[in-house]
């Protein structure tokens, strides 16, 4: 880290600090961590830069994931095999993260952020109570799925990942949005851990920067969770939107060339 400049270190800093917060409330602070080390870390690879955003994220992710648990109390019957299957997913994900460029990624998020954004808005019900849609063996097949194909997509890349689990546990299963965000975030933490188990042991790791960046992450996690606690599931679904309106944004731009 000697190598960057104040300037740098605190643009990754405050990055980390605003991901730790949007992820704990919808997820998807990959979205703005991520993009934040390419542009700091021009000379890094790929996989060293998604192994610091990974170290990064899983410190953020302890605390919201203590602060849901703490206070939400979500049922482990759902997240236990939620986060062991996005756990196994996101393993495999990332043993193939080199081979996979981020760019071909882009316009497949944009486009299932636009559709889950567009879901929400024009179902204004949708996760405002809990009206689960499978029972038994059924909702176990669909937790056990989604963890598995989201996982795999986080390992691999990971912008997106916690709204993408927040939509699926609220689209799919039906769960209201403060429920969804307390088992997103569970298995977002299973994810990152999965994912450092990979990466750690290649050396990938910046070390020195990544635990800067996990300090920010914890603060901004911690605000997060508790806000989103304090103020229930209706704020989490306008945040929701909110958010995924600036990813919409911010992905639609950069493939068009406005920056």
């Amino acid at each position: 880290m000697g190598d960057l400049s104040g300037e740098v270190i605190l643009f990754l800093v405050l990055a980390a600090v605003a991901a730790g917060f949007v992820d704990a409330v919808v997820g998807g602070g990959g979205l703005i961590q991520l993009p934040a080390l390419l542009l700091g870390l021009p000379g890094a690879s790929v996989v060293q830069i998604a192994a610091t955003n990974k170290l990064a994220s899983f410190c953020g992710t302890s605390i919201s994931a203590a602060t849901y648990v703490r206070r939400v109390r979500p049922d482990p019957r759902t997240f236990l095999p939620l986060m062991l299957a996005a756990g196994l997913g996101s393993a495999g994900g990332a043993l193939v993260a080199s081979m996979l460029p981020r760019s071909a990624f882009d316009p497949i998020i944009l486009v299932v952020l636009v559709l889950v954004g567009s879901y929400v808005w024009f179902k204004p019900s949708v996760g405002e109570l809990t009206n689960l849609r499978f029972q038994g063996g059924k909702h176990l097949t669909v937790v056990v799925l989604t963890g598995l194909t989201i996982g795999f997509y986080d390992g691999a890349i990971g912008p997106g990942t916690g709204s993408f689990l927040v939509f699926a546990l609220v689209g799919l299963l039906g769960y209201n949005f403060l429920e969804a965000s307390a088992k997103a975030k569970l298995a977002n933490w299973a994810t990152n851990l999965a994912a450092l188990a990979v990466f750690i042991p290649q050396g990938a790791v910046i070390w020195d920067l990544g635990l800067v960046m996990a300090a920010a992450n914890v603060t901004g996690g911690y605000l997060g969770a508790r806000l989103a606690v304090a103020r229930g599931a209706r704020f989490v679904r306008v945040f929701f939107l909110v958010v995924v309106s600036g990813f919409v944004v911010r992905l639609g731009g950069g493939l068009l060339g406005w920056w």
